[in-house]
């Protein structure tokens, strides 16, 4: 949030707070007199019960609203908002805000001063009672049912708007925290009017006979929150590594997982190391919330930093403040980073990675999810070697073992690929160009094919050399390589072509593994074949510049003498 935000609260809190407590007091004048002890533990009991929040999507629920309950329909709005007041106080003071968060007390406070008033306002206008005169004829349920049901909807509906105004989240009426705010009203609620009932009949010692069940019922609801949280959890971390662990690049990978944890976990930061042969941690993703980092690449020696230790102990580590990872603090550590989880990246038994995330907030992870990120580690560690095995087969697949370019198998793909995506699109012209040696067969029984293979792999070395940006370079056949020319015209396309003529032709190749008697390396000179064609120049479809570049090349260039350029367009000359 920003700071302007942040002091606009505190002085709204500042103006309106006290002013309302001493407006209301004034208006209500409470009658407490005597009820000092009995104040004293409904105020205790309040406080105990504020210790067992749940924490539901980004706000806690906690059962205090039973106790407030009662003790709005025994003393009115002052007392019960003064111990609601206590209650959000001990709660923040329980989740342990930091010195950047501190402004969610001003915002909590004066929000349930809010619910406090409008409930209030809208039981008495429909005619409740309090102590005695609350309960006097069965008519008196229906302004209590209201100030129970307005309480669950108007706390959702400031918090929405809170979340809106403050943070620029999309506006909900219905999500995971109504649902709960529901369940526990459901049960709270009634318990707290029947504590009040009690408290009625018996004075102090009903708080007793009610209020130590109470307390324990809202230590068993956190307890089944929580439960369910733990399986939530598993269930959601189960279900990405199997989307990880799916038919996907090392990239691709990486992306996920980066989306899913930043979805999962409150992270500021983020960092994926890898661990390199030499034993250092290189950094091969990172992630950065707010989009003010960008940093380059880094290798961390073992025990330098966070992840560095994490490598060197070989166990995920959760602090809760800076002040306990302080010494493992870098250059490469932000700034303003309080909570760390790390954990290593295990494959069979060995450490082969370390993922480290940061938040800004003290204590913004529970202890459950370094297990959670523990397991996730390990699915994105046989994720990363799926990826990577996928990568080099398809790689292998997709290359000529001999030269390293691209095989004809790959070329006809990407040629479809690329003509699909042009769509309908005539106006960009783009050539082919395609090559063939020249008696490759004559300098495989002069020299041998090892001295064959030798010149195709130069041949391949020399075309890499001469291709362009934007170009795609194969081996289509035993010794034909062809060359994509996106965007090429006609006479481009010639004229490039006249340039890997002259590549090839004007410094002889040299062969090492000849069969000839001579020993030491000797000098062949070799020549190409070239056609060339371009759409939509050449034929009405992209799909055939391969078949018109090839009649070019033998028909224009091999059936005329060799080592020459052809044009498609130059054999048709005659016909037209």
């Amino acid at each position: 949030m920003s700071k302007q935000k942040i002091i606009g609260v505190w002085l709204v809190w500042a103006l309106i707070w006290p002013l309302s407590l001493v407006l209301i007091y004034n208006l209500e004048t409470p009658a407490v007199t005597g009820s000092r002890m009995n104040l004293m533990v409904f105020t205790l009991l309040t406080v105990i019960v504020a210790l067992f929040p749940l924490r539901i999507g980004n706000h806690p629920v906690f059962f205090t609203q039973g106790v407030a309950f009662a003790v709005f329909l025994q003393y009115g709005l002052f007392v019960e908002m003064a111990i609601s007041q206590m209650a959000v106080a001990v709660l923040l003071m329980k989740v342990r805000l930091s010195r950047h968060t501190m402004y969610r007390l001003p915002i909590n406070l004066l929000m349930f001063l809010a619910i406090s008033v409008i409930s209030a306002l809208l039981y008495e206008g429909m005619g409740g009672g309090h102590g005695p005169a609350a309960v006097d004829e069965f008519s008196d349920l229906f302004p209590i049912t209201a100030y129970a049901v307005s309480q669950i909807l108007l706390n959702q509906i400031f918090l929405s708007a809170i979340s809106k105004w403050l943070y620029r989240r999309p506006f909900q009426w219905f999500d995971q925290g109504l649902l709960w705010d529901v369940m526990t009203a459901g049960l709270v609620l009634p318990i707290g009017f029947v504590l009040f009932v009690v408290f009625l009949q018996f004075g102090i010692s009903g708080i007793f006979f009610v209020g130590i069940p109470f307390v324990f019922i809202s230590g068993m609801m956190m307890m089944y929150h929580n439960s369910s949280q733990v399986n939530d959890y598993l269930k959601k971390a189960s279900r990405i590594g199997h989307e990880l662990t799916g038919n996907l690049g090392v990239t691709d990978v990486l992306d996920l997982f980066v989306d899913h944890i930043t979805e999962l976990l409150p992270v500021d930061h983020l960092y994926v190391f890898d661990v390199k042969e030499s034993g250092q941690l290189n950094l091969i993703r990172f992630f950065d919330q707010s989009g003010g980092l960008d940093l380059p690449s880094i290798l961390l020696e073992k025990g330098q930093s966070v992840s560095g230790h994490t490598l060197l102990t070989g166990k995920g580590a959760y602090y809760k403040k800076r002040t306990e990872w302080r010494t493992l603090e870098s250059p490469y550590t932000p700034q303003a980073s309080e909570s760390v989880l790390s954990v290593p990246v295990v494959r069979n038994n060995d450490t082969v990675g370390v993922i480290t995330v940061y938040s800004n907030q003290k204590r913004a992870f529970l202890q459950f999810q370094l297990l959670i990120l523990t397991i996730l580690a390990n699915y994105l560690g046989v994720a990363i070697e799926n990826a990577r095995n996928y990568e080099k087969t398809k790689e292998e697949s997709e290359r000529c073992a001999l030269t390293g370019l691209y095989n004809y198998r790959y070329f006809d793909d990407y040629m479809k690929q690329s003509f699909l995506r042009r769509g309908g699109d005539e106006q960009e012209p783009v050539s082919l160009i395609l090559l063939d040696i020249d008696h490759f067969k004559k300098v495989n029984d002069t020299y041998g094919h090892e001295s064959g293979n030798e010149i195709l792999i130069e041949l391949s070395s020399r075309l890499r050399g001469a291709a362009e940006e934007g170009m795609t370079l194969a081996r289509y056949g035993g010794e034909e390589f062809v060359f994509l020319l996106p965007g090429f015209d006609e006479a481009a396309a010639l004229a490039f072509a006249h340039h890997v003529q002259a590549v090839i032709r004007e410094t002889p190749f040299t062969a090492y593994e000849h069969i000839l008697k001579s020993g030491g390396p000797v000098s062949i000179p070799v020549t190409a074949s070239i056609g060339a064609a371009t759409y939509p120049d050449s034929c009405e479809e992209p799909f055939d510049l391969i078949r018109q570049a090839d009649r070019a090349m033998y028909v224009g260039a091999k059936q005329r003498g060799r080592n020459r350029v052809a044009g498609y367009k130059d054999l048709i000359q005659p016909v037209q």
